[in-house]
């Protein structure tokens, strides 16, 4: 009867394996990784630029880009910012806010698609976003440029908005801000 009670657990504890297996949870819900490229070129001596390119596999109502500028005991400043020509320039985004801060090297982009009643977002695709320009404080030559995603003042850092998670709702559907955000996997490449 032993025997018999051993093998009644073993197939149970068998039978219940897949469900347990379902319940582990999926590594990305929602399709391919976000990841923001930026690539590094040099202008002329004193001046370099950075092209920001994003790709996305869902739609995409906010952005917000940190960028931390470096070259050794140089200072930078993020002169501007160009967003003509790129996705966002023609998914007719609402605000895109360009913010250098030259205390701690670093500058912001702040980008939303919808404030009111439009309902503009930023398609699936991949293709730059916006162009950075950077330059010496003190014109000097920069001889490298490294960049790096930080957190800024006052607790920015690298993330983007979805409308809602799984596409078009109700409008009385309540999501928490971990729930519509996602934070994108970050590239740095140098042009020749």
């Amino acid at each position: 009867m032993k025997t018999f009670a051993k093998c009644l657990v073993i197939l149970g504890c068998l039978a219940l394996l897949p469900l347990a297996a379902g319940a582990q949870p999926k590594p990305d819900p929602y399709g391919a990784p976000d990841t923001l490229w930026a690539e590094l070129a040099r202008i002329d001596d004193q001046n370099w630029s950075i092209t920001l390119t994003y790709f996305n596999d869902e739609d995409i109502v906010g952005l917000q880009i940190p960028l931390k500028l470096a070259s050794g005991d140089q200072r930078l400043v993020a002169d501007s910012a160009v967003f003509a020509g790129g996705r966002l320039a023609e998914a007719k985004w609402t605000e895109l806010r360009f913010r250098p801060d030259t205390a701690i090297q670093c500058v912001t982009l702040g980008l939303m698609a919808n404030i009111g009643p439009s309902d503009f977002s930023l398609p699936a695709g991949k293709g730059r976003i916006a162009t950075v320009f950077v330059s010496s404080l003190e014109d000097e030559k920069v001889e490298n440029l490294t960049i790096d995603t930080t957190t800024a003042q006052p607790g920015l850092y690298l993330m983007a908005m979805t409308d809602l998670v799984l596409g078009k709702g109700a409008d009385t559907t309540r999501l928490s801000i971990q729930e519509r955000q996602i934070i994108p996997q970050w590239v740095v490449r140098k042009s020749e």
